[in-house]
């Protein structure tokens, strides 16, 4: 497997890179791939499908985050003080056969040893889940990880160009309350009560375990419980030139254009 520490960078340029490196696992190009990355200046990021109804963007705009649309589903997340990882595997690899929920169930092994490693005791979340809003974080998916009931780590995963790509953002410390401000409210008393409802739902690494996790600790933690977990040797790697000439396109032609951003 193929480890990637990426720099802090814009939503559009993440998105590009993820897919990228899909389309090159997928044609076999490259290793099986986890990467691992942070977001910079803050960007709140939305599901393929989902509207734009929801957004306040100017509010969005005079925070001073930007927007992007995921190659992958969901719903909203606020990518902000965060660790994001993505893996990227063949289609016919053997971490992701069978269905979604089946592939989401096993790699959550994974995630759920890196919390562990860092003091946190994780449960992948198997409840019956509440009515769907527009934030990530205020209701766990199937097999999403929780910690005492509480949200940690929103996933999504696609299944396109011969590979699966799935990436999932890690919230390390803030007010995980925050995405609120850019979702549109009737009055400031509704906006509120929505952050208190988020706040009950969701949590960070800070807030579970009482102390401040770095980037650094939390990436090598995920790292080291993939190869542990799932005996995997791992090399420390970058894009290759063809990974980079691609994703440059990406960047300008998708996930930078308000063709794809603003199409729903």
């Amino acid at each position: 497997m193929r480890v990637i520490y990426s720099p802090f960078q814009d939503g559009a340029t993440n998105m590009a890179t993820d897919q990228a490196i899909m389309e090159a696992v997928g044609e076999g190009r490259v290793s099986p791939t986890l990467r691992l990355y942070g977001w910079l200046p803050a960007c709140l990021s939305l599901g393929y499908m989902q509207s734009l109804r929801d957004i306040d963007l100017d509010r969005l705009k005079a925070k001073g985050w930007t927007l992007v649309r995921r190659p992958t589903g969901g719903r909203a997340i606020l990518h902000v003080d965060e660790l994001t990882y993505s893996i990227s595997l063949p289609q016919d690899h053997a971490l992701v056969q069978g269905d979604i929920v089946t592939s989401y169930r096993r790699l959550s092994d994974a995630l759920q040893a890196a919390l562990k490693s860092l003091g946190l005791e994780p449960e992948a979340d198997k409840r019956l889940k509440a009515a769907v809003t527009a934030i990530c974080f205020e209701t766990p998916a199937d097999y999403e990880i929780t910690i005492e009931g509480r949200k940690l780590i929103g996933s999504a995963q696609v299944r396109k160009h011969k590979a699966v790509l799935q990436h999932g953002s890690i919230p390390l410390y803030g007010d995980i309350s925050r995405i609120c401000e850019a979702l549109i409210y009737p009055d400031a008393a509704s906006r509120d009560r929505a952050k208190m409802q988020v706040r009950q739902r969701a949590t960070t690494i800070e807030a579970a375990l009482g102390r401040r996790v770095e980037w650094k600790t939390a990436a090598h933690a995920v790292v080291n419980a993939f190869a542990d977990v799932f005996q995997i040797a791992y090399t420390q790697g970058e894009l290759t030139p063809e990974e980079s000439i691609r994703l440059e396109h990406l960047r300008y032609e998708t996930y930078g254009s308000d063709a794809w951003t603003y199409k729903r």
